[in-house]
């Protein structure tokens, strides 16, 4: 069966840091790119962070320099280290995955990251 799996969401102090993991199941990991997106109440969904299956990386610009994507397609799982936590990013994370191909395109269920004091 395919599917990606966030999990590692939770509340977090104002610059405190949090770890999200994003497994999958029933595809070519290694042939995916990978991301990581969040959305608000009442708000589209935004890229945060991707990487390609050739390792290729890009990030939003309100993320540069406080968040991380790297995957280990090993585990077939990719990760978002999320430094230097503001309030304003909280929301739900989502994980998604892309074929190399284009024809396949993942979504995971989400997990809620809350930075609040």
């Amino acid at each position: 069966q395919v599917h990606l799996v966030e999990s590692g969401g939770g509340l977090v102090q104002p610059g405190g840091s949090l770890t999200l993991s994003c497994g999958a199941s029933g595809i070519s990991f290694s042939d995916y790119t990978m991301g990581w997106y969040r959305q608000v109440p009442g708000k589209q969904r935004e890229l945060v962070a991707t990487i390609t299956s050739t390792w290729t990386k890009t990030y939003a610009d309100f993320v540069k320099g406080r968040f991380a994507i790297f995957r280990v397609n090993a585990e077939s799982t990719v990760y978002l280290r999320m430094n230097s936590l503001k309030s304003e990013d909280t929301a739900v994370y989502y994980c998604n995955g892309v074929s190399d191909g284009g024809n396949v395109n993942l979504w995971g269920q989400g997990t809620q990251v809350t930075i609040s004091s």
